[in-house]
């Protein structure tokens, strides 16, 4: 009889062992060594900067931040920091989080005269005990942190809001083709995860408004265990359906970072009674490094680099075109 029960432990616990190392052998084969995702062919800029410091074997919080850094600087990219679209008042207000694997975060909303915002969310983040500052209260708090007051209205921007006020059609133009809110995705060394979202938000929207890119869990949410994603396209719709949690939720309950994002946008679909003028994209990635996107609308592309390589995709979408 102990031969026996010492024979069934020794089976057991071979069975363990073997398990283990198959699920550390199917972890060492998915894990990418460094990948970095980005809505919009802006992202392929952002990439660059951010996939080379985590080869480097910078981190994931790095290379989101200085990624997004380029596209905020960037004057021609009229949807996120200089140069983006002023409000209705002529305004420029620009949002963005940011956010680890560890749950650790920071924000900034409703913030005006500061170039880049995913920097001061990352002093929130950083060196507050909070999570979110908006308005006058946001770019005080910049300002006592070194950040530089710039006036962001080009005269690019500038000419576009005079054009748009010859007939002030206060019903927001729904982005279906291209440049948007650029949010980014990356996987460290270390197998850490980090995201940014920076965006100046919907062109000539009321004066005041916050979309999703700045609220953690619908424009951007990250899990070490789990995954991250990000969104793009009309905000209301995404924190209707908190979309990025959701996403990660559903890769938490097996679905592929593809499948996940799918859920999202059928989640939007089934809030709305028409799709027909909304556009939503997700990406995603796990903590294996595997990818994915999915969007409302034909147009929506992302980019990806991965072993010193960059591309750009187009999603899938919903609607066909």
């Amino acid at each position: 009889m102990n031969n026996r029960r010492s024979f069934i432990k020794k089976v057991a616990l071979s069975s363990i062992i073997l398990g283990q190392n198959q699920l550390n052998a199917y972890s060492s084969e998915n894990r990418s060594a460094a990948k970095i995702i980005s809505t919009w062919s802006h992202g392929m800029d952002a990439n660059k900067i951010g996939l080379e410091i985590i080869e480097n074997g910078g981190s994931a919080i790095d290379a989101v931040e200085k990624g997004v850094n380029v596209v905020e600087n960037d004057p021609e990219s009229q949807t996120v920091g200089l140069g983006g679209f002023p409000d209705r008042d002529g305004i420029v207000t620009l949002d963005a989080c940011i956010m680890k694997g560890d749950g650790s975060c920071g924000s900034v909303a409703f913030l005006q005269d500061i170039q880049n915002p995913i920097s001061v969310a990352r002093k929130v983040m950083e060196e507050t005990r909070h999570i979110m500052l908006v308005g006058k209260g946001a770019k005080k708090f910049a300002l006592e942190k070194g950040f530089t007051e710039t006036n962001l209205l080009t005269e690019k921007s500038k000419a576009d809001y005079l054009k748009w006020l010859e007939k002030s059609d206060y019903i927001p133009n729904i982005n279906i083709e291209n440049h948007d809110t650029i949010s980014t995705l990356a996987l460290d060394l270390n197998g850490d995860l980090a995201g940014a979202c920076t965006t100046s938000g919907a062109a000539w929207k009321l004066h005041g408004r916050v979309g999703d890119s700045p609220i953690i869990g619908a424009g951007l949410f990250v899990d070490n265990e789990v995954g991250a994603a990000a969104a793009t396209g009309w905000g209301e719709a995404v924190i209707r359906t908190v979309g990025s949690a959701l996403v990660v939720e559903g890769m938490r309950n097996g679905l592929s970072p593809k499948q996940a994002c799918i859920q999202a946008v059928k989640r939007i679909q089934q809030k709305h009674a028409t799709v027909k003028d909304l556009q939503v994209g997700f990406i995603a990635i796990d903590k294996y490094g595997t990818t994915g996107a999915y969007c409302i609308q034909p147009g929506f592309n992302y980019a990806i680099g991965e072993n010193g390589k960059h591309k750009l995709l187009d999603s899938e979408s919903l609607v066909s075109k």
